[in-house]
């Protein structure tokens, strides 16, 4: 039997909807190596299957090599989604409820909501009062920790 170039586009085509139930980002290296070889194999018909698996074992070789060497690494997701930490410090909120001691819990208000919630507690060292501005400088579990701006 003779694997023709439509042989490498279709194998090519599965592998890479493989990779919809499947999403390890790898087989679709493989897929688009496969699709490489059924063009290869379309403006060269008379090549060898053995050619034909090293142009596939090649070409899907360096795919995946430059996606996991140059591309991938360059795609560092800069949010800080899921990271409260990065996304709350050094907001600046207006003090809503005063704390009287440095253990007690007050409440401060940002304009605009963050991390969905535009109030939250809050611990000082220090004793503020209503309408003091403060910067927050940690957070530990849902308390902000504060400081004076």
């Amino acid at each position: 039997m003779t694997i023709l170039w439509w042989h490498w586009l279709s194998f090519g085509l599965i592998l890479i909807s493989a990779e919809l139930f499947i999403p390890s980002f790898t087989i679709i290296w493989f897929g688009l190596g496969a699709c490489f070889v059924g063009l290869f194999v379309y403006f060269s018909p008379g090549s060898s299957f053995s050619v034909q698996l090293f142009t596939w074992t090649a070409a899907s070789s360096v795919l995946t090599v430059l996606w996991f060497r140059l591309l991938k690494p360059k795609m560092v997701d800069k949010t800080t989604a899921g990271m409260s930490q990065e996304a709350i410090l050094g907001e600046v909120g207006m003090v809503v409820k005063s704390n009287a001691t440095p253990l007690e819990k007050g409440r401060v208000r940002f304009t605009l909501p963050v991390l969905g919630a535009d109030e939250w507690d809050y611990t000082s060292a220090d004793l503020f009062q209503p309408g003091d501005y403060v910067r927050v400088s940690g957070i530990d579990g849902h308390v902000l920790k504060v400081e004076k701006t």
